[in-house]
């Protein structure tokens, strides 16, 4: 077998083999197959695509080049939820909690965030002595306890993704939809999940700007799950604007925590019941989403998903008294208003650009290297479709120093009021499942 001829087969629209697709994983990873060769595939995947049999070979095919994760010693079907990013996305720290409470595992492996603000890692651990660096031994134990307990991605897991994504990088093929789905479905099977339920954002601040695309990625990875034998599902979310209201990791923790005490961002709380809806269901604890999305809002209204949340940051070496009296966490030195120059409604506010101030107060990193300040960050005081008069606060900078006159300006670029009223975007566009 040459590679050669698999390029050629792909440039000519034809489909692959498993085999002719594990030859080239296999010698990709091992070094037998050289850059400019996947380079070449991965251009002729962008224009010619992939069949919905070729982007599940691809993915176990990539799930197979490094280690698996074994949940089988955790009881109960395990499902993950994964989102493809955004700003002030802070689902999962309201999610694991919440659908742990009502006794579906949640067996979570994070990131650290490489953008706008930290990830999900980053956040937990803005709670003193929270950590992550536990073995896979008592991070099966602690969610058999406790049905909660989240780690920090393996170096080792889906070692041709990385290979393979850093190459796309370089050689405008990012934006592929079975090279997108088959490398983020990779990672979610190679976890150990049972079932997977996928939150695709569309909007300015999402990496899928147009909602036809975003809904294209969805089937595709709810196709490639249901192939490979994960129950998948998939809601199509808005992020023409942040979600919620906070933007930086403390900030965002403080948002989390009123969530679960039912005091959260309407936007924030309806997806999370939403999606852990989803969890529920495909856990087979609710015998339908209805039944699923009641539990939920049970568990919260009790108070059982504020103590799970609790329970799970002091097994994890965290301070659960910062959960109760959140201002103990962290704070910036300086608090700074931005004022509307003018009355009206808001009409847009651009995610990106709102992400982007919130990485120049120190919220995220703008390299692997970067240190993030877990303290500071925007909290939003409008949204789309509230009215605002001139004078009054839109958003809030929470810095620790005190010249931020080019961050203001960026925001005041990304808010746009009209002198009509306009109406709050959808927050789901669509379901797939």
């Amino acid at each position: 077998m040459r590679m050669v001829d698999l390029i050629e087969k792909k440039r000519d629209g034809q489909e692959l083999t498993k085999e002719e697709i594990r030859f080239m994983i296999e010698g990709y990873t091992n070094e037998t197959i050289p850059d400019y060769q996947m380079s070449a595939f991965a251009m002729a995947v962008y224009f010619k695509g992939m069949t919905e049999k070729e982007r599940a070979e691809l993915t176990l095919a990539m799930v197979d080049s490094g280690d698996k994760i074994d949940l089988s010693e955790i009881e109960g079907i395990k499902v993950d939820k994964h989102s493809t990013g955004g700003v002030g996305d802070t689902t999962t720290l309201v999610l694991a909690p919440l659908v742990a409470s009502v006794g579906v595992p949640v067996a979570k492996m994070s990131g650290r965030g490489l953008g706008h603000t930290g990830g999900t890692i980053d956040k937990l651990e803005s709670i003193k002595g929270f950590h992550v660096e536990i073995d896979n031994k008592q991070f099966i134990d602690l969610v058999n306890k406790n049905k909660v307990a989240v780690i920090g991605q393996s170096g080792n897991l889906t070692p041709a993704d990385k290979k393979l994504y850093g190459l796309r990088d370089v050689t405008a093929t990012v934006n592929s939809i079975p090279l997108i789905a088959s490398s983020i479905m990779s990672k979610k099977i190679a976890a150990g999940a049972d079932a997977i339920v996928l939150d695709v954002k569309t909007g300015a601040g999402a990496f899928m700007k147009d909602i036809e695309d975003a809904k294209k990625l969805a089937k595709a990875m709810v196709d490639i799950g249901n192939n490979v034998g994960r129950m998948t599902m998939a809601v199509i979310s808005d992020m023409s604007q942040p979600l919620g209201y906070a933007i930086g990791n403390v900030l965002e923790v403080e948002e989390a925590i009123n969530t679960l005490k039912g005091k959260g961002p309407k936007d924030l709380y309806e997806l999370c019941l939403t999606l852990g809806s989803y969890m529920v269901f495909l856990a087979k604890k609710a015998n339908s989403l209805e039944e699923a999305h009641k539990m939920l809002e049970e568990a919260i209204q009790s108070g059982k998903a504020l103590e799970k949340f609790k329970t799970f940051i002091a097994a994890q070496g965290g301070d659960p008294s910062l959960i109760d009296d959140p201002m103990k966490l962290p704070k910036a030195k300086y608090k700074i208003e931005l004022e509307a120059k003018e009355s009206g409604w808001v009409e847009s506010i651009i995610a990106d650009e709102v992400g982007k101030a919130a990485m120049l107060l120190g919220a995220g990193r703008a390299t692997k290297d970067s240190k993030i300040d877990l303290a500071v960050g925007i909290v939003l005081r409008k949204k789309v479709g509230d009215q605002v008069e001139k004078g009054e606060s839109v958003a809030t900078l929470h810095s620790n120093f005190e010249n931020v006159d080019e961050i203001k300006k960026l925001l005041y670029q990304s808010f746009t009021i009209s002198p009509t009223e306009t109406k709050t975007p959808p927050l789901i566009y669509d379901k797939i499942s």
